[in-house]
C-alpha cells in the first residue's frame, strides 16, 4: 500500500506506549538488555527476554533495542563523536535519510529517543520508500540552517537512490543549499560509503557508527538547537535523570 501519510508523527497509541509512566519500565528494559548485550547475547533472543519480563508491546520492543547497545559499543561510539568545535572549517558528509527523517519527526510531535550511545532516534519508519511530508520543508530549512551555525566548510548529503522519489528530494534539498560549499548525492548504498568515510559524518545508524571514523549527532543538534520537540524520551540506562 503506498504511503499516504501527511506527517511523520506519533502513532495512535504512542501516548499510551511512551507517555511519562512507561518511561520507568522502558528504562529498566533498556538497562537489562544492555547487560545481556555486553555479555555476548544475541539481540534478538535478549530482546524477547527483556520484552516478556517488562510486557513490552512491539513498538516498545522497537524502541528499547533502538536505544540500546553494549557498554563496549557505547564507549567505542562516544570516543569518536565530535565536539560542536570540532566541524569549524571541516567537512562533513551527512546520511541524508536519515538525519532528515529524525527532524521530520521532531517537527511532527514524534517520540524521539534519547538513546545510550548519545545520539537521538525517532520511531518512523519508510519502507524503502519516502514520500513528501508537512514537515519536510522546514526539516531541510532546518538542516540547512544548522550546516552553516556549525561552519562546516564542505559537505556531502548522501541519499539511498534505491528509496522512491529520492531524485525529488535531492532536488529540494539541493534549491534550499544553493551556492553553499555542499553537494546531494544520489547513490545505491549510502551505508557503505559513510563506514568507510575518510571525513566525518552525520548519522545515527548503529551498523554506520560501529564502522566508521570520527561522527557527529546532528539531528540531535537540530532537534535541541531549536527545541522543536518536548516528547523526548530518554532511555540511555547510563544517564542520570530525563532530557
Amino acid at each position: 500500500m503506498p504511503d499516504q501519510r501527511k506527517h511523520r508523527g506519533p502513532a495512535p497509541k504512542d501516548e499510551q506506549f511512551f507517555g511519562s509512566t512507561t518511561h520507568a519500565t522502558l528504562r529498566a528494559a533498556c538497562t537489562d538488555l544492555t547487560w545481556l548485550l555486553t555479555r555476548g547475547y544475541p539481540i534478538d533472543a535478549s530482546l524477547a527476554l527483556v520484552g516478556n519480563q517488562h510486557a513490552l508491546v512491539q513498538r516498545q520492543r522497537v524502541a528499547v533495542r533502538r536505544a540500546t547497545c553494549s557498554e563496549r559499543e557505547r564507549s567505542s561510539r562516544r570516543e569518536r563523536e565530535l565536539d560542536l568545535g570540532d566541524l569549524l572549517r571541516t567537512s562533513l558528509w551527512i546520511d541524508g535519510y536519515n538525519v532528515l527523517t529524525s527532524i521530520e519527526a521532531a517537527l511532527a510531535g514524534g517520540v524521539i529517543l534519547a538513546c545510550a550511545d548519545g545520539t537521538y532516534r525517532d520511531m518512523a519508519s519508510m519502507h524503502g520508500s519516502w514520500r513528501r511530508v508537512a514537515e519536510t520543508d522546514r526539516a531541510i530549512e532546518l538542516l540547512v540552517d544548522a550546516i552553516d551555525e556549525l561552519g562546516v566548510s564542505r559537505g556531502q548529503i548522501y541519499l539511498d537512490r534505491p528509496v522512491s522519489n529520492s531524485a525529488r528530494l535531492r532536488t529540494m534539498i539541493a534549491t534550499a543549499i544553493g551556492s553553499r560549499p555542499v553537494d546531494v548525492v544520489l547513490v545505491a548504498d549510502p551505508d557503505a560509503i559513510l563506514a568507510q568515510a575518510p571525513r566525518p559524518i552525520a548519522t545515527a545508524d548503529s551498523g554506520i557508527l560501529d564502522r566508521c571514523g570520527a561522527w557527529f549527532s546532528l539531528a540531535r543538534y537540530v532537534i535541541t538547537r531549536h527545541a522543536i520537540t518536548d516528547w523526548i524520551v530518554d532511555l540511555d540506562p547510563f544517564s542520570t535523570g530525563s532530557r
